[in-house]
């Protein structure tokens, strides 16, 4: 991945890192607010020697020994030693978990740390551990034979009373736990985007096909209670949509007078049927004779939400039953042509591989400007790879941040199977971009004309920039 990729990342997922962060910040504050303020007391030793021989040969063996006396502190026998001196009511382990000793660096100073929740008591196990080292020092460099030891230690600084506390430190906890809250967040982010394989924009669908982008269709939660642009008003953004996406159709093999297609997507629960039924009554309102064929055998639910009679339609024609002229409705508010699915049949796909379906749409070819098939997904049966073989292409209703890459490579293979083209991909359900618009209701925003290439790109994996996207108009 590119820098241009990672911002593309924290873009579409900041809320991800923002998230993360938070709770991480909260984590800190929770424990930072709630820890026992804990007081650190020193007391500050120099060990030297008392001989009077050379000053190098003393020198190294007091460095030599300082260390080692560092390391005698946090013993367990000076942890007895001063527990019985204080009186404290601790175990040897319990007192040495408390204590610290380190020598500064070139010096022959030794350090002894205490920290405790009181500071009283911190003070006073720093200094009776200096106390303690000062006899130790004394007894262990005293030669069996003298009375003066070789090398002394004494309390230069004795253990002081701290007023601040050491732990915790709020500013310090909270801008570790923001740090490492972003990173997280934006770790997450990274592996949430590597993992997410469905489709996000113009480059996901042309890595698989050279069909072009032909609308982007935003997502609108009330789509599920009006789901016809008729509901809407004439200039909704979700209507221009329609129409971006109608002009664009209509600049499919402009040299055909008769267009049929098939509206297919890969799974169920991506729009094709919305998308079908918005497609035929925008193409209708713009004067052209339109038919809207009810395909899908097995779930039909078109003229349903044209509040249109399911009994006759596809099935009873194909039977022998009516002919085509008796069952095809009219939706009076738009004037758009209905052939319904009529009742559901035991073989669908039978019947539409027919000779009497292929008949069927020889003569709705022939009546109306533009036929649109609303088909079944490809994937779970074939019936709209059927449909498409016989048509003059599909189109492919793709669902942002659904569908995946492989299932539309996987719709397009069956598509190719069947030696059927797709005509043109729509990306829907696209999401809104900050400011409360959206990049998914089409390029062309009231204008009507098929996107360029330049516009298209700027539906890759992130929200376009609007300044970019009005240049590109431009």
């Amino acid at each position: 991945m590119e820098l241009r990729d990672y911002v593309g990342v924290l873009r579409r997922r900041w809320m991800l890192v923002v998230s993360v962060a938070l709770v991480v910040v909260a984590v800190a504050s929770l424990y930072t607010f709630t820890a026992t303020p804990m007081y650190q007391s020193t007391a500050k030793m120099f060990v030297s020697t008392t001989s009077e021989s050379d000053a190098v040969q003393s020198g190294n063996l007091t460095t030599q020994r300082v260390a080692s006396y560092a390391d005698l502190v946090v013993g367990e026998s000076r942890a007895r030693a001063v527990i019985a001196d204080l009186g404290l009511d601790l175990d040897p382990d319990e007192l040495a978990s408390k204590v610290t000793a380190e020598v500064t660096p070139e010096t022959n100073n030794l350090l002894i740390r205490a920290t405790d929740a009181d500071s009283a008591e911190a003070q006073r196990i720093a200094q009776g551990y200096a106390d303690e080292m000062e006899d130790l020092v004394d007894e262990l460099e005293t030669p069996p034979d003298a009375d003066v030891a070789v090398l002394k230690a004494v309390v230069v600084d004795p253990a002081s009373l701290p007023e601040k506390a050491v732990s915790p430190q709020p500013v310090r906890n909270l801008a570790l736990g923001l740090v490492l809250g972003l990173l997280l967040g934006v770790g997450l982010a990274v592996l949430r985007e590597v993992l997410d394989t469905t489709v996000k924009g113009f480059e996901d669908l042309a890595a698989h096909t050279d069909a072009p982008l032909l609308g982007t269709i935003a997502f609108d939660p009330a789509t599920r209670l009006h789901p016809l642009v008729t509901d809407l008003s004439s200039h909704a953004p979700r209507v221009e949509a329609f129409r971006v996406l109608r002009t664009n159709i209509q600049f499919v093999d402009v040299d055909q007078s008769s267009k049929l297609f098939v509206v297919t997507s890969a799974l169920p629960e991506e729009g094709k049927t919305t998308t079908s039924v918005n497609l035929a009554i925008t193409l209708a309102q713009a004067g052209g004779r339109t038919l809207l064929v009810e395909a899908d055998l097995r779930r039909p639910k078109a003229v349903a939400a044209l509040g249109l009679d399911n009994a006759v339609g596809v099935t009873t024609i194909l039977v022998g039953k009516v002919k085509f002229e008796d069952a095809v409705q009219v939706h009076e508010s738009t004037g758009l042509h209905v052939l319904a699915s009529g009742a559901v049949p035991p073989n669908p796909a039978d019947l539409l591989q027919s000779r009497a379906m292929a008949e069927l749409l020889s003569t709705v070819r022939g009546r109306y400007d533009t036929v649109v098939i609303d088909a079944p997904p490809l994937l779970p049966v074939t019936d709209a790879a059927l449909l498409a073989s016989q048509a003059d292409g599909a189109l492919l209703v793709v669902r942002w941040g659904k569908t995946t890459r492989d299932q539309f490579s996987n719709a397009l293979g069956r598509l190719d199977q069947v030696g059927a083209e797709p005509v043109g991909v729509v990306l829907n359900m696209v999401p809104h971009r900050r400011g409360g618009g959206s990049y998914g209701y089409g390029y062309g925003y009231g204008y009507g004309y098929a996107p360029t290439q330049d516009v298209q790109a700027l539906t890759a994996a992130g929200t376009p920039d609007p300044d970019q996207e009005e240049q590109v108009r431009a």
